[in-house]
């Protein structure tokens, strides 16, 4: 795909990942949906920084786990233009053990992680063939960051893991199911950011599992997505970008 003047959806966009995404896709041309959810002051600086590559942008705050909000984002988006690109990035990373979960956690962290990406897909895809037209196959693009915690799933993250094993198993389905119309496809980050309070005691362990020997950058995760933007023939696959952990 062409991507100069094309626009994406981004969700989650004020994340650390998602904000480096949202600035790459600006930097190749691609104008940018960037959907958030709290973090307005990021959101601001992402709106400043986009303005002078100068290309479009709209900005929408709003829960996703509400799908009533899911279907408003959508009739702006369609105000704003025809998207052809979806980057689903918006998550919750929580670690909780099984005795302290609950049925509103679990809830919680499905909704987030899977259902909104689904809904949206859904969305998108309705609104690509009802704008796009154009015999040029595909016409869109799906693109999910999942978690390579999804493949190796580490004591704790029961849930969390869970929702992000749901993401490739649609990831893999959505692609049969959409093509030749649209590509679907995942990037797994490993680590890429320390969460706050990560000892160097286990930054060390961890370092030591990982080939590379090192974390990962948001622009390593952001390269990898923009490829998957423009390579036509990819589709229903997972891309781990985790410096070898996973191997």
């Amino acid at each position: 795909m062409d991507i100069k003047d094309k626009t994406a959806i981004i969700t989650g966009a004020t994340g650390k990942l998602a904000s480096q995404i949202v600035l790459s896709f600006a930097m190749a041309g691609i104008n940018c949906v960037c959907i958030y959810n709290k973090n307005a002051s990021q959101a601001k600086k992402l709106q400043t920084a986009l303005k002078k590559l100068k290309v479009k942008s709209l900005f929408l705050q709003t829960d996703l786990m509400n799908s009533k909000n899911i279907e408003t984002i959508f009739k702006d988006i369609e105000k704003f233009t025809s998207p052809q690109i979806l980057i689903n990035a918006a998550a919750v990373f929580e670690k909780k053990l099984l005795l302290d979960i609950d049925f509103q956690y679990v809830r919680q962290m499905l909704d987030v992680n899977f259902t909104a990406a689904m809904i949206l897909s859904q969305k998108f895809v309705e609104l690509a063939r009802r704008k796009i037209k154009t015999k040029q196959k595909p016409i869109g693009k799906i693109i999910n960051i999942t978690d390579i915690v999804a493949q190796i799933p580490p004591a704790g993250f029961s849930v969390y893991a869970a929702s992000k094993a749901a993401v490739i198993a649609a990831t893999k389905s959505l692609a049969k199911e959409l093509t030749p119309d649209f590509t679907v496809n995942a990037v797994s980050p490993g680590v890429i950011n320390w969460q706050r309070g990560t000892s160097a005691d286990l930054k060390k362990r961890m370092l030591a599992r990982i080939p590379a020997g090192r974390t990962g950058s948001p622009q390593e995760v952001a390269y990898a997505v923009k490829f998957l933007v423009e390579n036509d023939y990819v589709t229903g696959q997972v891309i781990n970008i985790d410096g070898g952990r996973t191997i």
